[in-house]
């Protein structure tokens, strides 16, 4: 007794519903809508991201979008009803978290080692 919509089970819809945000590369000079469409999508969601940063930050940010994009893509299963998303387990957060603090703190680390000591404790 799962879900349906027009007899199609939600469970078909929510596994390729995040397909559909992924644009594919063609090699045709004309798009259709769909792919028009998914490649604006793309374009307003990283000039969204990029636009409160500086250019220091830039080279961060394909790592940061595609988070953002694998986020966004598992939290819009939650949009369907009796689907559990993955993101509110603390497993996956700390999976994905953990290794970018880690990353953010040996850089700092290696360019501006007195500052990040600093912040590493605590105030007072």
């Amino acid at each position: 007794s799962s879900p349906t919509i027009l007899g199609l089970p939600l469970i078909v819809v929510a596994m390729f519903l995040p397909w559909v945000l992924i644009p594919n590369p063609t090699s045709k000079w004309m798009t259709n809508r769909l792919s028009t469409l998914q490649i604006w999508l793309v374009h307003k969601f990283i000039k969204q991201l990029m636009l409160p940063l500086n250019t220091s930050g830039h080279k961060w940010a394909l790592m940061f979008v595609s988070l953002m994009m694998f986020i966004m893509t598992l939290n819009i299963l939650g949009m369907l009803p009796y689907i559990f998303t993955p993101t509110t387990q603390l497993s996956l957060n700390l999976g994905l978290a953990i290794p970018l603090w880690l990353s953010t703190v040996l850089v700092g680390l290696r360019n501006q080692p007195t500052s990040t000591f600093g912040h590493l404790l605590p105030e007072g």
